[in-house]
């Protein structure tokens, strides 16, 4: 399904992948199949200060902050969204930025489509896209400008 829209929520675990449009709602979970855990506060923070990290890059370091971040999985998602205009990522952590590093990084064009990072807490799939509509309600208001929400 080619969208104008799509909402990705996402934590380390999984993501839910919402693409829509006035009519149609598809959704996809992609599941990490990374099973790390954190270990502590991330490099490159103020944790670094305290002996946690072994880099102030702003990696993650198996020494202090969470192992490496799933990059498969960051890929993963971001191969859902190939193809949408407009992104909205949101989730409870780390997560949503690490994923929009990774769209710096690796996947440009996805990059290039998210308007915005938020945080939230577990909603429900029609209370994401609800959020979603919302947003891009106001955005596309605002001549498609963030900072004006």
């Amino acid at each position: 399904m080619s969208t104008f829209h799509a909402v990705v929520w996402l934590d380390r675990r999984e993501a839910h992948v919402l693409m829509f449009d006035r009519e149609h709602i598809e959704s996809e979970r992609i599941k990490s199949r990374s099973h790390h855990k954190s270990k502590g506060g991330h490099v490159g923070s103020h944790h670094d200060m305290h002996g946690r990290g072994a880099s102030v890059s702003g990696s993650h370091s198996p020494e202090g902050g969470h192992d490496s971040s799933d990059e498969n999985f960051y890929h993963e998602v971001a191969q859902a969204l190939v193809g949408v205009h407009e992104i909205l990522v949101t989730g409870p952590a780390q997560a949503k930025d690490e994923f929009r590093a990774h769209c710096k990084r690796h996947d440009p064009a996805v990059d290039k489509a998210i308007v915005d990072v938020v945080s939230s807490d577990h909603p429900s799939d029609g209370q994401l896209v609800a959020l979603a509509r919302q947003y891009f309600h106001k955005y596309d208001l605002n001549a498609g400008d963030p900072t004006q929400l």
